[in-house]
């Protein structure tokens, strides 16, 4: 993590154009956040460790979140009391709230947790999405999914306890199941400017959460008004570049990789036009 960039420090593109940046800052935040649980048969074991780590994650993260849990499995269930929990005592109580058992819901799951977090007034989103499964049970698609995630502002972050639990507490990855469950939470967080993770074992799992809340408080954020103002719902490709000063090496910057345009509907138009 680099703390000390300037906003001359990065180039903007969108379909290689540069851009202009409006805004630039680098603060601490509150997020409106939701914490999606598998909550399926193969869990059951694993629900205790999860619930442990996803209250440091809260813990860990600006008091002034707001936050939400989703507990899934056929189906998912919003078990916080109201919109957004209004203590650590809600959250801890929805979290919970354990029925493991059935398949796994994970792509209607997150689908609604994205509606959900438009509820929050908080300037930023984001999803932390725990499963150890591929999805089996959804009503959605992947496809779809990825294209309301693309749509939405929010960040998703994903971990995967992907694999058997071997001896000493190690998960291995058997067959082309856990591999495409592995590639669609990397694309699922790639397309929204988050991150994948997949940790050794069930004691690494805080470790990660307590890492993807920092990563939360220790962003910057950049906006910019489109060269191309037309608003005709196609999808505007980004890419930031963040230009090494003083004791820095090169730099690697992750952000979503693009947005789609708004649409003038047709009603609109003609309504204009007039």
């Amino acid at each position: 993590m680099v703390n000390d960039l300037k906003s001359d420090d990065f180039r903007v593109y969108e379909d290689g154009a540069l851009q202009k940046l409006s805004v630039f800052s680098h603060a601490d935040v509150p997020v409106t956040m939701g914490i999606v649980i598998d909550d399926s048969g193969s869990m059951r074991e694993k629900r205790q460790a999860v619930n442990a780590a996803a209250l440091t994650f809260v813990k860990t993260s600006n008091p002034q979140d707001q936050a939400f849990v989703v507990n899934f499995n056929d189906v998912y269930y919003l078990d916080t009391p109201g919109d957004f929990a209004s203590n650590i005592e809600d959250l801890k109580s929805a979290l919970e709230k354990i029925d493991s058992r059935g398949g796994t819901a994970l792509y209607d799951a997150v689908y609604a947790s994205l509606d959900h977090v438009k509820l929050g007034n908080r300037d930023k989103k984001t999803l932390l999405v725990i499963t150890d499964g591929e999805d089996n049970a959804s009503r959605y698609t992947f496809d779809e999914l990825l294209r309301y995630a693309q749509k939405s502002d929010a960040v998703v972050y994903t971990i995967g306890l992907l694999g058997s639990e071997e001896p000493g507490g190690l998960f291995k990855m058997h067959g082309g199941s856990a591999h495409r469950a592995q590639k669609i939470l990397e694309k699922l967080a790639e397309v929204s400017g988050g991150e994948a993770y997949f940790p050794r074992s069930l004691d690494d799992v805080q470790s990660t959460c307590e890492q993807i809340a920092h990563d939360i408080r220790n962003q910057y954020t950049l906006a910019y008004y489109p060269t191309n103002a037309r608003k005709d719902g196609t999808f505007r490709n980004v890419r930031v570049d963040a230009f090494a000063s003083g004791n820095h090496s090169k730099l690697a910057v992750r952000t979503r990789p693009g947005y789609y345009a708004p649409k003038l509907n047709a009603t609109t138009a003609s309504a204009s036009g007039q």
